[in-house]
């Protein structure tokens, strides 16, 4: 759909007005390696994607704030001085609690406003649609009233409004990929200290290739919060031989190998091991990349997903037989899960030779192994939020 049809849809939603209506677009996000880690404490390296969500928003005079979604159908109006009141358990929560972190900021929404979301990200699919509904919401009303806010704040800002308000205690990754995101770029993140850098991503005559598993995320909340405990557990336990440690990913791999004894638990005794070769990997990654190796790119990746599968386990069969299938696609370089697990997508580099033979083999032998339909998006990555100032 296009910003000309998403007006008028706005338009007979919500009616005429002498105010000016304003386009705004946060991309999703997928990360080509990292998984696991921003909590870690580690070296994430996430990409915008192209696709993401529209934001129109019109200005009001009734201080009262309507919401409405093309790809959900409930839709809410409240009170501006009662943002925050209460909250529905609905999509529109990711937006109001960026309202409540804004007030806590000193750059409180003072106005009402017409928001109307239009998402191309699939729910669900682990491609930060939440993250993207809430940095595209603060920056939209950041600039509506006049407010300043660096892309860094906006995205610490958004990841507090989820785990504060909406209840969800997620990294700070999500949010700032889709804050900060660069076309043709992925992004170099350190989570403990929110150093980044751009890494220019030149994939050449390959493709990304994102396939949504259409497996619901069922397990998601609880077993991201006990891998969280594991891995706090496992600095505890090493905490006596590096009284410095702080995070897992501060260990490199041959230390690891020398301490990892000291954890007793075989579980998070694995658990930490896949977060400290993971967080190595990205780094290796990032130097690939920037030696145009994308063959070691693509092995690093198809490294991650064993590691994901069988020492931090979070995928799940749908996510298995994916990325297996992908990986036989001759012009695949490399596949894994990516996002929290237990479901959602993965992601593919493959040869634009090979896009439509791995859409069509992989897709069908996936419906026969699984009995779901998969579906499949070749993207590029993009921006991040920004305001779309011109019809495209």
């Amino acid at each position: 759909m296009n910003i000309q049809q998403l007006k008028q849809q706005f338009t007979s939603k919500f009616g005429e007005s002498k105010h000016k209506e304003h386009v705004f677009h946060a991309p999703g996000r997928v990360n080509l390696i990292g998984e696991h880690i921003d909590y870690n404490g580690g070296y994430v390296l996430p990409a915008a994607l192209e696709f993401g969500t529209t934001l129109i928003i019109r200005e009001r005079d009734d201080h009262q704030i309507s919401f409405t979604s093309t790809n959900l159908p409930y839709t809410t109006e409240i009170k501006v001085k009662e943002i925050g009141k209460e909250k529905t358990g609905e999509w529109v929560d990711y937006a109001v609690g960026v309202m409540v972190e804004l007030k806590k900021s000193a750059s409180a929404v003072k106005k009402g406003y017409d928001l109307f979301y239009h998402g191309e990200i699939p729910n669900g699919a682990g491609l930060s649609s939440s993250a993207s509904i809430e940095v595209v919401t603060a920056y939209a009303l950041l600039t509506m009233e006049g407010n300043e806010m660096d892309s860094v704040q906006i995205s610490l800002l958004s990841q507090k409004a989820e785990n504060e308000y909406v209840g969800v205690n997620c990294g700070i990754m999500d949010q700032f990929a889709v804050a900060n995101g660069k076309k043709d770029h992925a992004i170099l993140l350190m989570c403990d200290t929110l150093e980044y850098k751009h890494v220019p991503f030149n994939t050449g005559s390959y493709k990304l290739i994102i396939a949504n598993t259409n497996k619901r995320r069922g397990l998601v909340d609880s077993a991201y919060n006990e891998r969280r405990k594991q891995c706090e557990d496992a600095v505890k336990a090493l905490k006596e031989e590096v009284p410095a440690l702080t995070y897992l990913a501060q260990l490199k791999p041959d230390q690891f190998e020398v301490l990892q004894a000291h954890i007793l638990d075989e579980t998070v005794r694995r658990r930490a091991q896949h977060v400290v070769e993971e967080n190595h990997r990205v780094l290796d990654s990032v130097e690939a990349l920037k030696n145009n190796d994308l063959e070691k790119f693509g092995k690093l990746m198809n490294a991650s997903h064993e590691s994901l599968r069988f020492l931090y386990e979070v995928s799940c069969e749908e996510l298995d037989v994916m990325v297996e299938e992908s990986q036989r696609i001759q012009g695949t370089l490399g596949s894994r899960m990516t996002g929290a697990g237990f479901g959602g997508c993965t992601v593919s580099l493959v040869h634009e030779d090979a896009v439509e033979t791995f859409i069509e083999q992989v897709g069908k032998n996936y419906h026969l192994r699984t009995g779901l339909k998969g579906e499949f998006y070749v993207c590029s990555t993009g921006d991040g939020v920004k305001e779309l100032k011109e019809e495209n």
